[in-house]
């Protein structure tokens, strides 16, 4: 099954929704750390129900913001749920970016970057389309430091790859983009019970589950353009 048509199933049977809710968790707090000024071009891509790029128009003053995802029915979602006539929706691939380059301030991505067929390729086309000075924030659940993510790729038919954080920083020089920074950022908002709650219908230990989410959590590498 292709990428679209794995997320078109999903969008259809409404789980745009709960990614929206688990994936706020964290990708609140990256977004809140871009440097997006008033009236910048920023770019979300893997938009999913489109959370991203209203949160920067409404938080940030973002200019313009778009919304990238290869599902046609989560891109139709996401313009369903927007009334913000300066953000919009696009189906696109990952490999061929649809935006001119340096056209785009800053670009974001919330558990979407290891679906791309080809992410060396990807992060080409980011450091593409930024203009000099932007900056690409990617957040990540599945890791390889994140151990409790690895089962995610048998419930799911789309290849996805799973980087350390090494691979990250190597992967974004190659391409052109300074590091900036690296780092976890923990899921607070997820409730942890009492070890005596344990074992739970998805956890064997509570020792686990702090590891998943207070530990590791979701990985953010920031990447700017020369």
């Amino acid at each position: 099954m292709s990428v679209r048509q794995e997320f078109d199933a999903w969008a259809t049977d409404g789980r745009d929704k709960g990614m929206e809710e688990r994936h706020w968790h964290t990708a609140k707090h990256a977004l809140a750390r871009m440097p997006v000024e008033e009236g910048d071009t920023v770019l979300d891509l893997g938009t999913g129900s489109g959370y991203a790029p209203r949160a920067l128009r409404e938080t940030k003053g973002a200019g313009r913001a778009y919304g990238l995802d290869g599902s046609p029915e989560m891109a139709r979602n996401a313009t369903s749920y927007t009334d913000d006539p300066n953000v919009g929706f696009l189906v696109g691939d990952f490999d061929c970016l649809p935006f001119a380059d340096d056209s785009v301030d800053h670009v974001f991505t919330m558990e979407a970057f290891y679906y791309a067929s080809d992410p060396h390729h990807t992060l080409e086309e980011v450091a593409r389309i930024l203009r000099p000075g932007g900056t690409f924030y990617c957040a990540v659940n599945y890791y390889e430091e994140n151990e409790a993510s690895h089962a995610w790729q048998e419930n799911i038919s789309v290849e996805m790859t799973r980087w350390d954080r090494e691979e990250y920083r190597e992967a974004f020089r190659e391409a052109g983009l300074y590091v900036a920074e690296q780092d976890t950022i923990p899921d607070l908002d997820i409730e942890i019970p009492d070890e005596s709650e344990f074992p739970t219908e998805n956890w064997e230990t509570r020792e686990a589950m702090v590891d998943r989410y207070r530990t590791w959590g979701t990985l953010l590498t920031v990447g700017v353009a020369p």
